[in-house]
């Protein structure tokens, strides 16, 4: 077989950064695929002229121009701005957690009454959260954590929120302003045109073969080039050595409605009682602000990871850390692989850290050698 400078496993996004700073140094790439398709997750595809996130919605956003400046290079990115909506049985709150919600949970209308009942239900804790329950209270009171957080997060996760970590939910926006805006970064937006017109930027000179598993035949494919940049989980590349890592898996239920414009009035629509079986509702043109005479909706089904299912959440709890601990020791002593992403590294990633994340290890690995 034709020799390359470096086989990508995996077409996310991890590994098509890598492979254009892989091409615009000069080097040869050949990029193999599981899927019919390129773009791991954020591959989109059209439907009645709406750009429709298969697997669920991506929504770019980072306080690093040079990571923004880079991403435009490639495909121009609208002014979308995440403010999604929870829906606890028929009542509607704002999110994040702000004054908005505060108002609508409790009538409040200062920072100063919203903090006095959110310090007065945080007594429900004493002394350092032990699990997410525990630390959800902590950070928003019982009556937030009961409504908009318990329910949403027992579906997502499929287990009770007393048997979650703490450290889940230490990123949740909580803010005493009256702001919508989910993320706080500079710069957010979705491409025009949907995902699809970055990455195939992103990979336009590459070499690309679809339908294909590396670990098949990985030994075949190792001698096709000099360097594997591996964006697979860590796991299934050492044949389950120190045992499987866990992951959560989603199921996706799209439906086209030809005849209603705007479903839903938002692009994601959380619903964070227990008994709904999904956790959101996502309308796609919304993203792109468009105007077509139908819409498309996608309904998101949390569902227990099996090996033939897509891994999508780590389950980043205290087994399988210690797990993936011992399959990153082996990784750093691999001269011919590079491991990236977030199925490699075992982690949770925004898009803007895993194009930094392959631009470093690009930059180090493609410097001239002395």
């Amino acid at each position: 077989m034709e020799k390359y400078d470096y086989l990508i496993v995996g077409s996310g996004i991890y590994g098509c950064v890598f492979a254009r700073q892989a091409m615009d140094a000069g080097k040869k790439v050949l990029i193999i695929e599981k899927r019919p398709h390129v773009g791991g997750n954020v591959y989109c595809e059209e439907i009645e002229g709406i750009n429709v996130h298969v697997y669920g919605p991506h929504i770019f956003h980072t306080k690093q121009k040079c990571i923004w400046d880079y991403v435009n290079k490639y495909a121009q990115f609208n002014r979308f701005t995440n403010s999604p909506l929870a829906n606890y049985k028929g009542e509607i709150y704002n999110m994040p957690f702000n004054m908005n919600t505060f108002r609508q949970m409790w009538g409040v209308r200062t920072p100063y009454e919203a903090k006095r009942i959110i310090e007065d239900q945080r007594s429900a804790v004493r002394g350092k959260p032990r699990n997410l329950e525990e630390q959800a209270i902590n950070l928003v009171g019982t009556d937030i954590y009961e409504r908009l957080i318990k329910g949403y997060t027992e579906k997502q996760w499929g287990r009770p929120c007393t048997e979650l970590p703490p450290f889940i939910i230490t990123r949740l926006p909580v803010r005493f302003t009256y702001n919508n805006n989910y993320f706080v970064d500079r710069y957010q937006g979705i491409p025009i045109g949907g995902y699809n017109v970055l990455i195939n930027k992103l990979i336009d000179g590459a070499e690309v073969i679809l339908n294909t598993d590396y670990l098949d035949d990985r030994e075949k494919w190792d001698e096709t080039a000099e360097k594997v940049v591996y964006t697979g989980t860590l796991d299934s590349f050492y044949n389950y050595r120190f045992g499987k890592l866990e992951y959560r898996t989603l199921r996706f239920d799209t439906e086209y409605l030809p005849h209603n414009d705007n479903f839903q009035g938002v692009a994601v629509m959380n619903y964070t009682d227990r008994e709904t079986p999904f956790t959101r509702i996502i309308e796609h043109k919304h993203f792109e602000f468009g105007r077509q005479e139908g819409t498309v909706i996608t309904r998101e089904y949390p569902a227990e990871w099996e090996e033939s299912m897509e891994p999508y959440y780590p389950i980043n709890d205290y087994k399988n850390s210690e797990i993936y601990a011992q399959y990153a020791e082996l990784a750093v002593k691999e001269p011919k692989y590079i491991f990236g992403g977030r199925l490699a590294e075992y982690n949770y990633f925004d898009m803007d850290k895993v194009i930094e994340s392959a631009l470093e290890t690009s930059k180090h690995e493609l410097k001239p050698k002395a």
